[in-house]
């Protein structure tokens, strides 16, 4: 009798260690598995302007599909005026397209860069190429914009 209570003593005490390693291993493969998914900023349709210190730009999103379009206007400080077409491509929480402008009568072009965060599109600048119009190198654009458009109201 002794030798079956020994027995049975051993196999309970097997066994409840065995459960504890599943749980354990359950809770580690948890752990494992477990993705943080953070979201991301979403372009809206509607204006994003700056609007302080003699400066205003304002981007105002008309489309968004495939493509993003938009009108951008760019009226700085002791600077001339310019307003056009904004047309590009929104990629992560990147906004890259081409400006088509009047400013002074004539009609021009460059590229320019938007980085999306919250509810702002801070512009970036960077190295031109050798026509002046589009980037050198895409990856080394600065995004410090002091002039960062918050989502707004339309006027």
């Amino acid at each position: 009798m002794k030798k079956s209570m020994i027995a049975l003593l051993l196999i309970l005490v097997v066994a409840s260690c065995k459960t504890k390693e599943k749980e354990t291993e359950s809770t580690q493969e948890t752990t494992e598995n477990l993705t943080v998914k953070v979201p991301s900023p979403t372009l809206e349709i509607g204006c994003y302007t700056y609007d302080a210190n003699g400066n205003k730009v304002v981007m105002k999103i008309t489309q968004i599909n495939d493509s993003v379009m938009g009108q951008l206007d760019y009226s700085l400080k002791e600077k001339d005026a310019s307003s056009g077409i904004f047309s590009g491509a929104l990629k992560d929480s990147l906004l890259f397209g081409s400006y088509v402008f009047m400013s002074e009568g004539i009609e021009s072009s460059r590229e320019v860069a938007f980085l999306l965060t919250g509810n702002q599109l801070i512009e970036g600048f960077g190295e031109l190429d050798e026509t002046g119009m589009a980037f050198k190198d895409k990856e080394s654009i600065n995004f410090a914009s002091s002039m960062p458009l918050t989502k707004s109201e339309c006027y």
